[in-house]
């Protein structure tokens, strides 16, 4: 059992609801899935229904009002029981975070409210093939016409591809580079939006990634969400959360691979007794569990300047790499742990393993993640 320091028997309910969730719903049925590669979309809406998919949004807008750091201890839980689904629920709240800060009363009402609650699913249109780390390369087009826009282009490595209620989705509205790009609501039933077969990726199999085609997509200009021009702005906000969700459950699942190795190293005997005794053995525990610690240190102090309403992009950055990389070291050192039996598909660990290594890619590579700590540093020095 996790420690943890919650500011009120609310956070501290919801946090154990959370575990309770992950021990009997998520745990027992992550195996099957996910050789299976099916899309969990009734974990959604149970999450939804439970409240969790709302918790760091405005009480007004019908969510659950908690700080930013409740949020991300509960990714964290839900990470330790299905890292897939942990993923999920962080771009789900990537989608909603424009229209919650950025979006009109009148589109407040009208979408917020089904996004919150889980019977909307959200993804999120921001990366296309020659515009990853780059956004300010992106080609998807938005004309203006009448009082509405056409979108043409095309997103690629989107979450829930083909699954999704709706796509929170950034276009070039002008040639003025990062200035140019807008942010826009488009509901999945929309017609000349259409999918790629999705991603045969080494894991995160229930998480769907796939390339979303928008050919002329018309949508009423009241679907645009902020200013004409204002889409970086919405993103990079975003992505600074979306950032923090990520470490969060990078942690959760190093937290998991933690305890199948602790687990295994008290039951496995080798020369009549525990390997956990072998001193060496019982150090590398030690190092996977202060790393776990790290990580959970480095998001959690991010989401309190966040909650502060202090600026945290540098955090925020260093959350996500220091949480991704334990995490990367932590899933492969468990494999270790189990010897051969962590290199089969009988036990979990080589599982955590492939799902790690995609946490240091996604949400900004962790090479871009040095590069913002670098620059926002030698700003505050300048």
């Amino acid at each position: 059992m996790v420690q943890r320091v919650l500011a009120t028997e609310e956070a501290a309910d919801l946090l154990a609801l959370v575990r309770e969730i992950a021990d009997e719903h998520l745990l027992p049925q992550v195996d099957e899935a996910e050789a299976a590669a099916r899309f969990p979309r009734e974990v959604f809406s149970m999450l939804g229904r439970t409240g969790l998919l709302s918790l760091p949004f405005a009480e007004e807008h019908g969510g659950g009002g908690q700080p930013y750091e409740v949020y991300l201890q509960m990714v964290e839980e839900i990470a330790r029981g299905w890292m897939s689904v942990a993923v999920g629920v962080s771009v789900h709240s990537l989608t909603a975070s424009p229209m919650a800060h950025f979006g009109t009363p009148d589109q407040q009402q009208a979408w917020l409210g089904g996004m919150l609650s889980g019977d909307q699913l959200g993804a999120y249109g921001l990366s296309e093939a020659q515009a990853g780390s780059d956004v300010s390369a992106i080609r998807t087009r938005a004309v203006r016409d009448g009082d509405d826009y056409l979108l043409t282009g095309s997103k690629a490595w989107i979450s829930h591809a083909g699954h999704a209620d709706y796509y929170t989705v950034f276009a070039r509205t002008s040639d003025d580079g990062g200035r140019g790009l807008s942010c826009f609501h488009v509901p999945a039933d929309t017609a000349g939006l259409s999918f790629a077969e999705p991603e045969r990726k080494m894991g995160l199999h229930c998480d769907t990634v796939g390339e979303m085609v928008l050919d002329g997509v018309r949508i009423p200009a009241s679907h645009r969400i902020g200013a004409e021009g204002q889409g970086m702005p919405i993103a990079l906000a975003a992505l600074d959360a979306g950032r923090l969700g990520i470490a969060a459950a990078a942690t959760g699942l190093a937290q998991r691979a933690l305890e199948v190795a602790t687990a295994y190293a008290q039951q496995r005997e080798q020369f009549g007794r525990p390997i956990a005794s072998n001193q060496g053995l019982a150090f590398l525990l030690a190092d996977m569990a202060a790393a776990v610690g790290t990580a959970r240190a480095t998001y959690l102090h991010a989401a309190r300047l966040k909650d502060a309403g202090q600026p945290h992009t540098q955090e925020a950055s260093i959350a996500k790499l220091v949480s991704t990389d334990a995490a990367m070291r932590v899933t492969t050192d468990a494999v270790q742990v189990l010897g051969g039996y962590g290199y089969t598909t009988d036990f979990p660990v080589e599982r955590f393993m492939r799902e790690a290594k995609v946490t240091q890619i996604f949400e900004g590579t962790n090479q871009i993640q040095r590069l913002v700590i670098s620059r926002q540093l030698l700003a505050q020095h300048a």
